[in-house]
C-alpha cells in the first residue's frame, strides 16, 4: 500500500476532467466511474491506467521493500492473521474454551481497529491533527508500524464519518439522508463504547444479587468457613435462595446482552476496514 497514488493526484483530476469523490459509498463511486468514464474516455483511460502503469514501473524497486516490510508487520506485529485476547481479558497461558474467546477476541480486535487502524486514518493527512494527538515521529516514518494507538482520534474519525450524507448526489425532491459508511460509524462507535465502558462497568453477578454477601453472612455464622450444610438457619436458606435466584436472572441477562453484541459485530463485518 502505498502512501499516494497518481491516479489520485491533482494532476489525475486535470487529465481525467472529473475530479474524484472526497468520500461515497460504493454505489456512489460506481456512479461516478460510470459518468467520469463516459465524459472522457480516453482521458479516464489515461488518468486511471497509464498513471498507475508508469508509477509501478518506477516504484517497482520500492514496492518490493515494501512488500518484506508489510508481511514482517502483518506476521509479528499487527498479526492480522489472527484474532487475539487482550491479557486483560484473557491471561496468557490461561486456558480458555473456545465459546468463551469469541467475545474478547472480536471486541478486542474491535478496540484495535478504532484505536489504531481508524485513529491513523484520521490523522494519516492532517498534520494539524498529527500535533493535536501526538503523533510519534516513527509512526509516519518509512519503517512505522502498525502499533501507535489513540481512542480520541479513532472516536474522531468515526464523529466525522457519522455526518456524512448524500447531498451532494440528491435530485430535486430527494431527501438527504444519511450514508452507509455514516451509519456503519454510528453502529461501530456504538459497539466500541458499550465494550470500552458498559461491558467493563457491568456490576459483578455475585455482588449485585446478594450472593457475596450471603457468603459473609455464612462465614460470620459458622466461625469464618463456609458451610453448605442443608441444616442451615431459616436466615441462610432465605438469604440463599433469594441470592442464587437473583444470580442467575443477572448472570442469563449479561448472556443475552453479550449474545446481542456479537450479532451486531457480525453484521458490520464488512464495514470493519480502512
Amino acid at each position: 500500500m502505498r502512501n499516494n497514488y497518481w491516479s489520485c493526484s491533482k494532476l489525475a483530476n486535470w487529465i481525467r476532467g472529473t475530479p474524484t469523490l472526497t468520500a461515497g459509498t460504493s454505489e456512489e463511486w460506481h456512479e461516478w466511474e460510470t459518468q467520469a468514464r463516459a465524459a472522457h474516455p480516453v482521458r479516464y483511460w489515461i488518468a486511471e491506467e497509464v498513471l498507475d502503469s508508469v508509477q509501478n514501473f518506477i516504484n517497482y524497486p520500492l514496492d518490493r521493500l515494501n512488500n518484506v516490510r508489510y508481511y514482517i508487520n502483518n506476521r509479528w506485529v499487527s498479526r492480522s492473521h489472527a484474532l487475539t485476547a487482550h491479557p486483560r481479558d484473557i491471561r496468557p497461558g490461561q486456558w480458555s474454551d473456545v465459546g468463551n474467546r469469541f467475545l474478547p477476541c472480536l471486541f478486542n480486535e474491535l478496540v484495535d481497529f478504532v484505536e489504531i487502524e481508524q485513529a491513523w486514518h484520521f490523522v494519516m493527512w492532517d498534520s494539524k491533527a498529527q500535533k493535536k494527538y501526538h503523533v510519534p515521529w516513527w509512526r509516519s516514518g518509512w519503517l512505522r508500524w502498525r502499533t501507535w494507538r489513540c481512542p480520541e482520534a479513532g472516536l474522531a474519525y468515526l464523529d466525522w464519518a457519522a455526518t456524512l450524507t448524500n447531498e451532494e448526489f440528491l435530485e430535486e425532491g430527494e431527501q438527504e439522508e444519511p450514508t452507509l459508511q455514516a451509519l456503519a460509524a454510528r453502529e461501530i462507535k456504538e459497539l466500541y463504547l458499550w465494550w470500552t465502558t458498559v461491558y467493563r462497568n457491568r456490576p459483578d453477578p455475585m455482588d449485585a444479587s446478594g450472593w457475596t454477601a450471603y457468603c459473609e453472612l455464612n462465614r460470620l455464622q459458622n466461625g469464618g468457613r463456609l458451610s453448605w450444610s442443608q441444616d442451615k438457619s431459616p436466615q441462610l436458606e432465605k438469604a440463599s435462595r433469594l441470592a442464587l435466584d437473583e444470580l442467575q436472572k443477572i448472570e442469563a441477562a449479561y448472556e443475552a446482552e453479550d449474545t446481542e453484541m456479537l450479532i451486531r459485530l457480525i453484521k458490520i463485518r464488512q464495514s470493519l476496514w480502512t
